[in-house]
């Protein structure tokens, strides 16, 4: 019995020491972040001065090349006509034309260094902004093992009755979390990792084309970079919400939903409306989690495998219950017909039966889907 109460308060020990540690880590990585994000917008405001400069320099050059070609032909024009002019015209013309020569020269090696340095600064751009996605992944991930940490461990010595249940138990929380990893690594690797690295090559396209085909080529292909940057972008905020939307808590389900797909529609370009029946207020915290995932989980379906053109969500809140409806106009699919791998409606399905509720999804293939769901709500 004394064995097992050393063994028991050991574990406490270990586990305040796990929080502390994992809380400090959490803070360090959150410092990291924020001094990658200051020293990236320093970087691109130089960036951006340095691009207006080298533009600049760039219409400057252009000038003395003309001028210096005015100059050589005058030049040419005095040497075979020089019984025409005097010394003092002659040596005039001679030491304009060096001078235009020495101005170009002097221009279009400022050029060179400012591209050098705009070359430097979007290199170090992109490992910043690859430090920062990183950072704000790994905090993310950080905090759902603190939310086990210091959410669960505290009533964990009042649940468990011996040593030997509570090793289990952490080691369940442990293989959660390994889990929870995986599928992590796995999105950013397949997501914004892949779509980072392809930004890296056609940036260093970008500056290629511009010296090759000129301008406007340049800025053609730095359309298609901007959209590579946005889908990355969009990819590492869905992410973040798939952790948990941290406005959930904050600001309550409504809001958090309208924001939501807010954004979805505005990377996905479909149109999503968002109908509200009922008198908004605020749910217990579990209700709002689920019926937040369940949307969530509804429409990225939709927007994954239906290629809608407009997404309708409709969302009733009742004293008793809550009904929502999400309906797409894209290709639909045979709901009879089991695809291996379903996870996500198979998520959505257990997520309904923890709180007792009820899924229907009507599709056929070319009529679109309709998913309904009704959540009765108790105190």
């Amino acid at each position: 019995m004394n064995e097992m109460g050393s063994g028991d308060k050991a574990l406490d020990f270990i586990i305040r020491e796990m929080v502390d540690t994992v809380t400090n880590s959490k803070d360090e990585i959150f410092q990291i972040g924020e001094d990658s994000r200051g020293e990236f917008e320093k970087l691109n405001k130089e960036l951006h001065e340095i691009r207006k400069q080298v533009t600049g320099l760039i219409n400057e050059g252009d000038t003395l090349e003309q001028r210096v070609r005015l100059s050589r032909m005058r030049l040419s024009e005095v040497s075979k006509q020089f019984q025409q002019y005097s010394e003092e015209e002659i040596r005039k013309v001679y030491e304009q034309t060096h001078s235009l020569q020495m101005d170009l020269s002097m221009t279009r090696e400022k050029e060179k260094q400012l591209r050098e340095r705009r070359h430097e600064i979007e290199l170090r751009l992109r490992n910043l902004d690859d430090t920062i996605q990183r950072a704000e992944a790994l905090a993310g991930k950080i905090s759902i093992v603190l939310n086990y940490l210091t959410e669960d461990f505290k009533h964990v010595s009042d649940a468990l009755e011996s040593a030997k249940e509570k090793q289990e138990f952490g080691l369940q929380i442990i293989e959660a979390q390994e889990e929870e990893r995986r599928r992590l690594s796995r999105e950013i690797h397949d997501g914004p990792a892949q779509m980072l690295a392809n930004v890296m090559l056609r940036s260093d396209l970008v500056e290629r084309t511009f010296n090759e085909r000129g301008i406007n080529e340049a800025l053609s292909e730095m359309k298609n970079v901007r959209k590579l940057v946005r889908s990355a972008l969009y990819e590492v905020r869905r992410i973040i919400y798939d952790l948990r939307p941290m406005a959930l808590d904050d600001l309550g389900l409504v809001p958090t939903l309208k924001k939501y797909l807010a954004t979805t529609e505005e990377y996905n370009n479909i149109k999503i409306s968002f109908t509200l029946i009922g008198e908004e207020r605020r749910l217990e915290g579990k209700y709002e989690v689920a019926l937040f995932r369940l949307i969530q989980e509804a429409v990225q379906n939709a927007v994954k495998h239906a290629e809608p053109s407009v997404i309708q969500v409709a969302f009733e809140m009742k004293p008793q219950n809550t009904n929502i409806l999400i309906k797409d106009d894209g290709k639909g699919f045979d709901p009879n017909i089991k695809k291996e791998k379903s996870f996500g409606l198979m998520g959505m399905r257990e997520r309904v039966d923890m709180v007792n509720g009820d899924l229907n999804i009507d599709s056929s293939p070319g009529e679109g889907t309709i998913v309904t769901i009704r959540i009765p709500i108790t105190s």
